[in-house]
């Protein structure tokens, strides 16, 4: 399978490197088309494949057609290829918010899946939920989810308006994690910790928290009961977030995170 990945930013580049990474193609076979000359010419340096400025020159033997550019400039990449396309490639397009039906309808093609990865892809621990059309054979489904899982954990989902919630959990979520470790920081560095004491304390709890969770089959609930002991400090924490309602602020956080992934899919 021949690979062409449309746009060398950071997703782009980081589907290369995982995809030849894991052996699952090699350079031969993987192709990134950059229309800014400068960018090409940096994307060469980094020997990820064949890298072409004109999609004339790549798009027509390309099998699986990545669209990985921003979803503003959807359209005038449309306008532009949409004469050169197949009925028999395969698209993935990790464009927030652009539905398959405007993909098809931009494209003139039927065989469109669509995912909705994160940024700890480029790491290996990414999570992406992914759909597609009808028209997509299990077999080319199956190859682009294992094209997917180079880059993390995947989960497929029948209804494509479940990538708009998933956007606001799992494409959002790392920025929530962050906010609460600097949040968690903070008051490290307010009872007295140094900068780089703080930032361990709050890292390796966090890491240690989630690698302990992956070890034992105890759900998010239980392991709170677990650490929470009866008058102690967590309990003392637990029932401020609980008096405060902060269970309830994220969840609204999420919610507002999903009511603007819907409107800027409405906005194609």
């Amino acid at each position: 399978m021949k690979i062409l990945i449309i746009g060398g930013g950071n997703m782009g580049t980081t589907y290369a490197r995982s995809f030849l990474r894991s052996h699952i193609t090699d350079k031969d076979r993987m192709m990134i088309l950059e229309r800014l000359p400068e960018k090409a010419e940096a994307l060469r340096r980094l020997d990820l494949g064949a890298v072409y400025t004109d999609a004339e020159a790549c798009l027509p033997g390309a099998d699986l057609i990545i669209l990985a550019v921003k979803p503003q400039d959807a359209p005038a990449l449309f306008a532009r290829i949409r004469g050169i396309v197949d009925a028999q490639q395969v698209f993935l397009s990790i464009m927030a918010g652009v539905r398959i039906r405007t993909i098809a309808e931009g494209l003139g093609v039927q065989k469109i899946i669509r995912a909705m990865p994160n940024l700890p892809a480029q790491i290996g621990q990414g999570m992406t939920v992914f759909t597609s059309s009808d028209q997509v054979t299990r077999i080319e489904l199956v190859t682009v989810q294992n094209l997917l899982n180079t880059t993390g954990k995947t989960l497929y989902v029948e209804n494509e308006d479940f990538l708009d919630a998933a956007t606001a959990v799992s494409g959002s979520g790392p920025a929530y994690v962050w906010f609460f470790m600097q949040a968690m920081y903070e008051a490290a560095r307010e009872m007295g910790f140094s900068v780089p004491e703080a930032e361990l304390l709050v890292y390796q709890t966090f890491r240690g928290a989630v690698d302990l969770y992956n070890k034992a089959d105890l759900s998010f609930e239980q392991w709170i009961r677990r650490v929470a002991s009866k008058g102690g400090t967590t309990e003392a924490a637990l029932h401020t977030y609980e008096g405060t309602t902060l269970s309830e602020h994220i969840k609204e956080g999420l919610r507002a995170a999903l009511q603007r992934a819907i409107e800027l899919g409405r906005q194609e």
